[in-house]
């Protein structure tokens, strides 16, 4: 039996829809009953926990052969990240006390960074999840190819895209979600000891440039990067409503300076096979139908 979280959500999904398709077993842990209630009737064991009910995750995985664990995203963190390391308490205990043979966590690229940044809360998790005495594995994707959904209204209607990965040529580690939830099945049926990280990324690199020329060739008109000054973006996150963008901002540094990268530099990396293309086009056939 597998237990995943996230499985609501498109990575927790794929990782659940794989491993049925394998017939292996399938615990789907969801907040929501009715949103659950799908996977139930794909013939998944449903468990009802959130993120902060330690015994209710506890219960989850309990009994299970791997765990896959993915947290929500938090964009806004308050100063020091109290969320994250809460989260990280919550999900250290509940594992201690449920014993799963494996885990499988979801954490980033640049979690090694010693920098801090948006992508600390992942930093914070993999140093409270590492001194569990169980198997673990972080999988570290690169900048998901999905996080173009935002560009998708941007092109469609302006023909000009607002992008903060700059400079516009410099090429950018990115994965699709589709390979990371394939990815993270594979590792949850894989026998392993001690403690390991995996890093991913997609079949080559992209420049927002790149993203751009995408976007033309798929809605049939020009499209275009402009690059977002970075002296401009902490008024423009705060007047978007963030409270703390100083963590957003400096994630953002991390790309385009160089710092948030793969922890071997690339060596060893695992490589997907979702090209850029493919995403872009399922994200359009959504805007699509929305209309």
């Amino acid at each position: 039996m597998f237990a995943i979280m996230g499985i609501t959500g498109q990575i927790g999904g794929v990782v659940a829809r794989t491993l049925l398709t394998a017939g292996q077993p399938v615990r789907a842990i969801a907040r929501d009953a009715a949103k659950g209630r799908a996977w139930a009737d794909r013939g998944c064991e449903l468990a009802l926990a959130s993120i902060e009910d330690v015994v209710a995750l506890t219960s989850a995985f309990s009994g299970a052969d791997g765990v896959f664990v993915l947290v929500p995203p938090n964009f806004d963190p308050a100063p020091e990240f109290p969320e994250a390391r809460a989260i990280a308490a919550t999900l250290r205990t509940a594992l201690e006390e449920a014993r799963p043979a494996r885990v499988v966590y979801l954490s980033t690229i640049g979690a090694q960074a010693s920098q801090t940044n948006l992508l600390t809360q992942h930093t914070i998790a993999e140093q409270a999840l590492g001194e569990l005495p169980m198997p673990i594995a972080f999988l570290r994707p690169a900048w998901f190819m999905e996080n173009c959904r935002w560009d998708v209204a941007p092109a469609w209607e302006q023909g000009v895209i607002p992008s903060f990965l700059q400079p516009l040529d410099k090429p950018v580690p990115m994965v699709a979600t589709a390979d990371i939830g394939r990815v993270a099945a594979g590792l949850l049926r894989e026998g392993w000891s001690d403690r390991r990280v995996v890093e991913l990324e997609g079949p080559q690199r992209v420049t927002p440039n790149e993203i751009a020329a995408v976007f033309t060739r798929l809605v049939g008109r020009p499209v275009r990067m402009e690059a977002v000054p970075r002296e401009s973006w902490e008024d423009l996150f705060r007047s978007q409503g963030m409270k703390n963008p100083i963590p957003r901002i400096r994630m953002l540094d991390g790309f385009n300076e160089g710092w948030i990268d793969f922890e071997g530099r690339g060596a060893g990396v695992q490589k997907g096979s979702v090209a850029l293309e493919t995403v872009l086009k399922a994200l359009l056939e959504e805007k699509a139908h929305a209309l």
